[in-house]
């Protein structure tokens, strides 16, 4: 009969089974900082994290389920959307990503998950068949699902390049200019967007309230000054007015053309009109019913597992939009939620094989904080600094790319992990 010490070897050896379900910001950050702290590394995303190399690599698989075949950028669908010359940047397959070389990616919808049995079922995109995982660690992270064009719905490379190109040549066609319903974050850098990479474009944004961004806890001062940066970058405003219809017709020469008529029974002709109002809606039906509040968010605690009512909460992680958190909806709540569920699960990983004393992180309350692009400027909101706008908040915040390099060389995603 092996001994105590064998077995305990045994069991050490026996990797751990991490599923996370989305591969987004939130998802990939939860995945590759896991993988840096079970290869004695530190976790990319913390450079003050306690140094937890000296008891060296767990053996761990982890796997990636997603939709979509490859990580797109989300902040950069504005620019996506308006630049042919941008948009290819914006999506790269998760197979091209060095930093997932050692990381299992199936593209596929989560259905199912028994968090009694530890075991999810996935409807796998290339064969059309459910297939059931087991995990040891689970990490909900599907993010939110947002209307087009608000976010892309393409499932793969290919087809997202063909959506945006259509989007886009559409824009540049409209004669009789273009219309974006809604001033919220996502409508005015879309206004702004076309406007910066088509400046004869005529633009205008209509929005039913007084103020931009109704609809964020946000000062009047930082709502304000997105409406003046917006007139700045060229973009003309409706504002306080409700669309009651968009009926569409042909020109004579083929054209569309869209008459808009707004609340005062005013009418607005446009070439092109995109909708940029948009009710997310939480992607989490794969979850037990007992895990979710009635808007469909998962409940968790400060450290991000499930709530202790459900089943094996502490080997099942909800991060990213889908967690019912304070705060406005963002990638860097979302990366940093990934971080810190990352290194969580190490300590639990610990605990069993070394017996520690856990440290586990756990999240604060997190306060309003935007940053919004406006053409080559940006408006921002932070508590500590308040409101901020212009060219170096752009810089900043977005860089040239709508944050494109910032996040990919913060995840790294360009790096193979060391083995």
């Amino acid at each position: 009969m092996p001994s105590n010490e064998t077995l305990a070897s045994i069991v050490k050896q026996i990797p751990y089974k991490v599923l996370v379900l989305g591969g987004s910001y939130a998802g990939l950050g939860a995945a590759l900082n896991l993988q840096d702290l079970c290869s004695g590394r530190k976790a990319r995303f913390a450079a003050q994290a306690p140094d937890t190399s000296k008891f060296g690599k767990i053996s761990v698989e982890i796997t990636v389920v997603d939709e979509k075949d490859g990580y797109f950028h989300l902040i950069s669908t504005p620019l996506a959307l308006a630049s042919s010359e941008y948009a290819p940047r914006a999506w790269t397959k998760f197979r091209d990503l060095p930093a997932l070389k050692d990381i299992r990616f199936i593209q596929g919808t989560a259905e199912k998950v028994d968090s009694v049995k530890k075991h999810a079922v996935i409807l796998d995109s290339e064969t059309k068949s459910p297939v059931t995982l087991e995990y040891d660690y689970l990490v909900a992270a599907t993010g939110l699902r947002r209307a087009w064009p608000v976010v892309p719905q393409a499932k793969t490379r290919e087809s997202y390049l063909s959506e945006a190109a259509e989007h886009i040549e559409a824009v540049r066609k409209a004669k009789d200019g273009v219309a974006v319903i809604g001033g919220g974050a996502v409508g005015i850098e879309m206004a702004a967007e076309i406007k910066l990479v088509m400046p004869d474009q005529k633009v205008t944004l209509i929005h039913s309230r007084d103020r931009l961004c109704s609809s964020e806890p946000l000062p009047d001062e930082f709502k304000d000054r997105c409406l003046s940066t917006l007139h700045e970058a060229g973009v003309e405003t409706i504002m306080g007015q409700r669309v009651l219809s968009v009926e569409t017709s042909q020109s004579e020469e083929g054209d569309a053309i869209s008459e808009l008529t707004l609340a005062d029974n005013s009418k607005l002709r446009a070439g092109y009109v995109i909708h940029a109002i948009s009710r997310s809606i939480p992607s989490t039906t794969y979850l037990p019913a007992l895990a979710l509040d009635n808007e469909g968010y998962v409940k968790v605690t400060p450290r991000l597992h499930l709530t202790p009512d459900m089943p094996n909460s502490l080997n099942h992680f909800a991060i990213g939009d889908i967690a019912k958190w304070s705060g406005i909806k963002r990638c860097g709540s979302a990366m940093h939620m990934g971080q810190y569920a990352a290194q969580n699960i190490h300590q639990l990983m610990l605990v069993e094989q070394e017996g520690i004393k856990p440290e586990f992180l756990e999240l604060n309350e997190i306060p309003p904080m935007i940053g919004i692009a406006v053409g080559k400027q940006a408006v921002a909101y932070w508590p500590a600094d308040g409101v901020t706008y212009g060219e170096s908040v752009q810089d900043m915040c977005f860089g040239n790319d709508l944050g494109y390099t910032i996040c990919w060389n913060h995840m790294q995603l360009g790096k193979e992990c060391p083995s």
